[in-house]
């Protein structure tokens, strides 16, 4: 079996959406892309194809539904020796399950004779040699998993093995070589551990310590004779370098350079300093210049606008008096409004004491009409509070819970939606009469017009008039019946719950509730308007009234024309203290005018005070600016002189920064010649002191005479060391005719492994456990190691080795199935990577292999049938 397409819709992040991988080929085809782009739902969807029935809705098919819900549809091409066909499972809603030739579109089989041919495909389900050769993402294969997962792929496993093999053989060697064997470990047990370390207290281990306390005698003597010939070479060295440094011709050319460097150091900076004196020379020119500049300047300025003040003197003055005769108007006017205001104010207050003697009166009167009212005011007011009483307690027996109603209507809402969903889905009944003929069909009771529809939700009875009854029976339950009973059976609890019929009636409800609240707050109102403190707080006031009523007298005068009078008089006043005021403001702007013409005037007043006294008399300034405009031209020519000096002391600057570094040089050559000297002699007379003692000591004879005794230790270790790699190999001989049989039944799968290994690992060997029938230990380079130990890298590639050998067995055996990979590996180096690359070309000559990765630029090196994810919708 090969695949060539796969297709998902609805599939986990592919929500109310589908995408296709077409053009899937033979040998290696390579789907990689970023994260979270979809291979692993690619993965899982085609998984779920092949091992979950279309029925069920275990935790795989779960995984493949989306967030929002829906009917995941996966659909899969594939060529076997049989033809091309088109695989097809959607789970959920409308599940199904069919086969289609893909040459014909003729449907081999559906449901679950679908569900066998599939099965029949992959021979066994995920405990079948094809479920082997699937690797998820991050499983190995190799590491600790669920057990029921490891027996599957145990079965799988052996189904192969047995099916390629035959019987499986004996795994002893027989009586005999039990006897040897022994034999062998007895003697070696005197010998080593049983890990192959020397035994303690025995010969081995004793020859050992001695043949490495003897090395290490020899190896301390040795490196004091190293140390002793290293002493007297240094010696020599030094002796040389000092008769070097101390010849009189090297003393004097040293002393001569320093002298030199010295000299056109001083030179330097002698002329260094004069360019700087020269610079300063210059810049005090420059100020010069700009300050004879500036004066000249200010002196042309300062006059132009003495011309303009003058000006500007003679306009202030002219203001200024014309203020002042504005200032004496408006004090006059003043002091006239000053006179009316008192008259005016002596008439009003006789006025207003009529009047208050008046209003005294009145107020008396007008108590006893209040009394009267307020009363009339409280009996009413009595009268609204029994009726704010009596509609609280009508609307407390009609109250609703909160947003009940609202409730009540998302229901019915709901039911519009789902009654049009049902109607939507439902069969509709048209009637089209012949001419000439009336309505003659009834449904359940009401007549039917010509060309009139009608949607069937539910059981009906078509009356036909002169032929009978005819009743019609539909389905239940489907089309959006279950969701349409729920809310209806929803709707039914909130109308028990707030005890009416329908949402007309809660709607009346709501409707008296509103009715009777305005009815209550235009109740609170009027109460609030007859006693807006309280009824008590009227109880007060009718007996204030009562006291102010007491003693009430008639009035003789007019209080209307008392008022008029008072508001003439009041109306003098303000017209009076108008004219005042207008009178004030005029004066205060003519003072104002005065101060700021006067304010004017001074400022210029000063201003040209100032520039006369800096231009000084009329008749010498026309001189003084002469006298300025000649010292400018005696400052540039001044300025020019000395920038031209700079100019040529700047041509002729020596280099004050190399000669001070090259005379430091030279200094530090002859300082770092006499430290030398001083040094070596030190160190010379060290190495003396040093060899003398070690001469002493004859350590040559000494290393000479440890040397021999090693000689003789290794040669008796040495013995040793044949004897117990003899009785080694000769167990390991023992132990390896006793696993013949072993290995002869993993060799078809080490075959096929052999070479795969060959690409990543040199001389390297795997055996298997034969329990597990799983990579026990991998032997590289005489070490043997178990697996659990190797790295999360070498496991992953040891896994996707071992599955691309049992693919290999099963296409020999006519069983060939396609190896995916979802991201299988993650911790391979580049260089291992590019191995793995070449160790699946090597298989896919003749077996398909589908890789999925998001290592976009490491799988961009693996060659092969690039596949992409496209766009794709379901037909129909």
């Amino acid at each position: 079996m090969k695949l060539t397409a796969l297709r998902l819709h609805n599939v986990r992040r592919f929500a109310g959406r589908g995408i296709a991988v077409e053009g899937i080929g033979d040998g290696v085809n390579v789907l990689c892309a970023v994260n979270e782009f979809g291979k692993s739902t690619c993965f899982d969807a085609l998984h779920a194809l092949f091992f979950q029935p279309h029925t069920g809705t275990p935790g795989a098919v779960q995984g493949l539904r989306p967030y929002s819900g829906g009917n995941p549809l996966v659909e899969a091409d594939i060529r076997t020796g049989e033809g091309a066909f088109r695989l097809t499972k959607q789970y959920y809603g409308g599940r199904r399950a069919t086969v289609r030739e893909l040459a014909t579109g003729r449907l081999v089989a559906q449901a679950d004779e679908a569900e066998r041919f599939i099965a029949g495909l992959v021979q066994g389900g995920t405990s079948g040699p094809a479920g082997l050769l699937w690797v998820r993402q991050g499983i190995t294969g190799i590491d600790r998993r669920a057990k029921s997962d490891e027996e599957g792929e145990k079965r799988a496993r052996e189904t192969v093995l047995t099916s390629v093999q035959g019987e499986v053989e004996s795994l002893t060697g027989g009586r005999r070589m039990a006897q040897a064997v022994a034999a062998c470990e007895e003697e070696l047990s005197r010998l080593v551990t049983a890990t192959g370390r020397p035994k303690a207290g025995g010969p081995y281990a004793q020859a050992i310590e001695e043949r490495d306390r003897l090395l290490e005698a020899e190896r301390k003597l040795a490196g004091e004779v190293r140390e002793l010939r290293e002493a007297l070479d240094r010696r020599r060295a030094l002796r040389v370098r000092l008769a070097e440094l101390e010849s009189p011709e090297q003393q004097a050319t040293r002393q001569r350079e320093v002298a030199q460097a010295e000299a056109a150091f001083a030179a330097a900076k002698a002329h260094g300093e004069a360019l700087r004196t020269a610079e300063v020379e210059a810049a005090l020119a420059r100020n010069g210049r700009d300050a004879a500049a500036q004066a000249l300047d200010g002196q042309r300025r300062n006059a132009a606008r003495f011309a303009v003040l003058r000006e500007l003197e003679a306009e202030g003055r002219r203001k200024r008096d014309e203020a002042l005769e504005r200032q004496r108007a408006a004090g006059e006017a003043g002091q006239a409004a000053a006179l009316a205001v008192d008259a005016a104010e002596a008439a009003e207050r006789e006025a207003r004491d009529l009047l208050t003697r008046l209003e005294r009166a009145l107020r008396a009167r007008d108590a006893a009409e209040a009394l009267a009212v307020t009363r009339q005011a409280y009996a009413k007011a009595e009268a609204g509070r029994a009726e704010v009483e009596t509609i609280q307690a009508e609307l407390k027996a009609l109250a609703l819970p909160a947003a009940a109603v609202k409730q009540l209507e998302a229901v019915e809402t709901e039911l519009v939606g789902l009654r049009a969903v049902v109607a939507a889905h439902a069969p509709l009944l048209r009637i089209d009469y012949r001419e000439g003929v009336s309505a003659a069909i009834a449904l359940d009771g009401v007549a039917l017009a010509d060309g009139e529809e009608r949607a069937l939700t539910r059981n009906a009875v078509l009356e036909i008039e002169g032929v009978g009854r005819l009743g019609l029976t539909l389905p239940q339950g489907a089309d959006g019946q279950d969701d349409l009973g729920r809310a209806e059976a929803r709707r039914l609890t909130l109308l028990e719950g707030l005890g009416v019929s329908g949402l007309a009636e809660a709607r009346a409800r709501e409707s008296a509730i509103r009715d009777l609240s305005g009815r209550l707050e235009l109740a609170k109102q009027r109460l609030g308007l007859l006693a807006p403190d309280g009824l008590p707080a009227l109880q007060e006031k009718i007996a204030r009234l009562e006291a102010q009523s007491a003693g009430a007298a008639e009035a003789s005068e007019d209080p209307e024309a008392m008022r008029g009078a008072l508001v003439a008089a009041e109306a003098r006043v303000t017209a009076s203290r108008m004219e005042q005021r207008g009178a004030q403001a005029a004066r205060d702007q003519a003072s104002a005018t005065v101060v700021e013409a006067e304010r004017a005037l001074a400022s210029v007043a000063s201003e040209l005070t100032g520039l006369a006294a800096m231009l000084g008399a009329e008749e010498g300034r026309a001189a003084r600016e002469a006298e300025l405009a000649s010292a400018l031209a005696d400052a540039e020519r001044i300025w020019a002189a000395a920038q031209a000096q700079v100019e040529s002391l700047r041509a002729g600057a020596a280099d004050v920064a190399g000669a001070e570094a090259k005379y430091r040089r030279m200094r530090s050559v002859a300082d770092g010649a006499t430290a030398e000297i001083g040094k070596l002699r030190e160190e010379a007379a060290e190495l003396n002191g040093r060899i003398r003692g070690q001469a002493d000591a004859a350590v040559a004879e000494a290393w000479q005479e440890a040397r021999d005794k090693l000689a003789t230790a290794g040669a008796r270790l040495a013995t040793l060391e044949r004897e117990v790699a003899l009785l080694t190999r000769l167990r390991g001989a023992l132990d390896t005719a006793r696993t013949e049989a072993r290995e002869h039944y993993f060799a078809p799968v080490m075959r096929e492994l052999r070479p795969l290994l060959g690409l990543l690992f040199e001389d390297a060997t795997v055996t298997f456990d034969e329990e597990t029938l799983l990579p026990r230990t991998v032997s590289r380079n005489g070490l043997e190691e178990p697996v659990g130990v190797l790295s999360g890298g070498m496991r992953e590639q040891l896994a996707v080795l071992t599955r691309l050998a049992f693919a290999r067995l099963l296409a020999k055996d006519g069983q060939p199935a396609p190896v995916i990979l979802d991201d299988a590996l993650v911790y391979s180096d580049d260089d291992r990577i590019e191995r793995m690359f070449d160790a699946l070309h090597r298989q896919a000559s003749n077996q398909q292999i589908i890789v999925f990765s998001c290592r976009q630029r490491a799988f961009a090196e693996l060659g092969g049938n690039s596949l992409q994810m496209v766009p794709w919708s379901p037909e129909g």
